[in-house]
């Protein structure tokens, strides 16, 4: 798929290092620390986390400058995690980041699912704010040690008054 000038397609073997890396100098920018055996082990085994989910590239001039994936979680009901959502600066304020969370929202609702849940740390000020403008809920539970901010957003009109965890 096409959004300007970025191209987005599922992620190749060959990718690996460069998403890895990728993520690793997002992070860093922000003072958090990549994890490659913890919360970014999936970046290194995207063929075993993403099996029922997908994982996503973005380019621009051949070069890697965006990632963008989901997969399924037992948390909540029919359930995925929106994971590794990282732009580098250059791809940022163009509306990218909206564009791809509304195609990775569309993907998950043709596969059936009810349920979108996104952890995330609150220094990534603009990951927060896209969120929290396109309905995404606070929740409780967070499960990765570098986030402090869980959301939620449901697909389904039954929605629960009150969010248990």
């Amino acid at each position: 798929m096409q959004y300007r000038d970025f191209l987005i397609r599922a992620w190749q073997p060959h990718d690996r290092m460069a998403a890895f890396n990728l993520i690793g100098s997002v992070l860093a920018e922000y003072g958090l620390i990549q994890e490659p055996e913890g919360a970014d082990l999936d970046v290194l085994e995207v063929e075993t986390f993403y099996q029922s989910g997908e994982f996503w590239v973005v380019e621009r001039n051949l070069q890697l400058v965006g990632t963008a994936a989901y997969y399924p979680i037992s948390r909540g009901k029919n359930a995925v995690e929106i994971r590794k959502m990282y732009l580098r600066p250059e791809a940022r304020g163009v509306g990218l980041g909206k564009f791809l969370l509304s195609e990775l929202e569309n993907a998950i609702a043709q596969k059936g699912f009810e349920q979108i849940w996104i952890e995330t740390a609150s220094v990534l000020k603009e990951a927060v704010q896209l969120y929290e403008k396109n309905g995404y809920q606070p929740a409780t539970g967070v499960e990765t040690a570098r986030c402090d901010r869980v959301y939620v957003k449901y697909l389904t009109e039954n929605q629960p008054a009150f969010l248990e965890l």
